[in-house]
């Protein structure tokens, strides 16, 4: 079941970019922004410094099953970006999960 529609239009992850509060830490850096739409949306950026297409591939699974976990939790009517660092294809979907879950608090996001 998801619990999220996915963000892919350009204008969007800008507006979330310079609007949004970010957080960050070794393994993942966390925009969010309150949206209108009542929804929760999520995108995920990794570039291509996280490493080749596997090691990119690999951190937006981790990110995404570390979200999938904590995505009952989560205040509606939030967008979020998530952006992958080098470190995050090398660790456990548990330590995104951790990081993930500090910034979405510290956020103020999580019920």
């Amino acid at each position: 079941m998801d619990y999220y529609v996915p963000i892919k239009e350009n204008k969007d992850f800008q507006r979330i970019y310079h609007r949004g509060k970010s957080y960050v830490s070794p393994v993942l850096v966390t925009y969010v922004l309150k949206n209108r739409s009542g929804t929760i949306r999520i995108g995920i950026t990794t570039s291509k410094k996280t490493g080749n297409a596997v090691k990119r591939n690999r951190s937006r699974r981790v990110i995404r099953e570390a979200f999938r976990m904590l995505a009952p939790q989560v205040k509606q009517g939030y967008d979020f970006i998530f952006v992958s660092r080098g470190k995050t294809p090398f660790v456990k979907c548990t330590d995104v999960f951790r990081a993930m879950a500090g910034q979405l608090k510290s956020a103020g996001v999580l019920k």
